[in-house]
């Protein structure tokens, strides 16, 4: 009889040191490769300053649609028409321009759709401003 083989059964072991860099790696590789399929989820504009130096803030223009309709540029009251040049002579000397606009919930998406459509003419930014929903 051999009893000495009974006692040391082999036992199976799984090293996991390697899955753990391969799982790593793939976790990285679908992170990049998630930004980089939409870049628009996550996108960063951050400050350059040096030292000595200011960093330069880019200009941001406010327009608001009140419920009745009106138009207000920087809490100047205007019409659709006077949007344009407004907006072309911000942007004269080649500085970039942000378009904040706040537009009232009841005001028709037509109104909207307009501003939208000057900033786009206009190649400038414009951002829709919300409120965040209370529950």
């Amino acid at each position: 009889m051999n009893l000495r083989n009974r006692r040391h059964k082999p036992t199976a072991e799984v090293h996991t040191a390697a899955l753990n860099d391969i799982m790593f790696f793939l976790m990285l590789f679908f992170l990049l490769a998630s930004a980089v399929a939409n870049p628009q989820v996550v996108k960063l504009l951050l400050p350059k300053s040096s030292a000595g130096e200011q960093s330069v803030a880019k200009k941001t223009m406010t327009v608001s649609i009140t419920a009745d309709l009106n138009y207000h540029v920087d809490k100047q009251t205007v019409n659709l028409e006077q949007l344009e040049p407004l907006i072309q002579s911000q942007i004269v000397n080649g500085d970039e321009l942000t378009i904040m606009l706040y537009a009232d919930s009841s005001v028709p998406i037509q109104h909207v759709i307009s501003v939208m459509d000057v900033a786009n003419r206009n190649r400038v930014k414009l951002v829709l401003a919300t409120e965040p929903k209370k529950d």
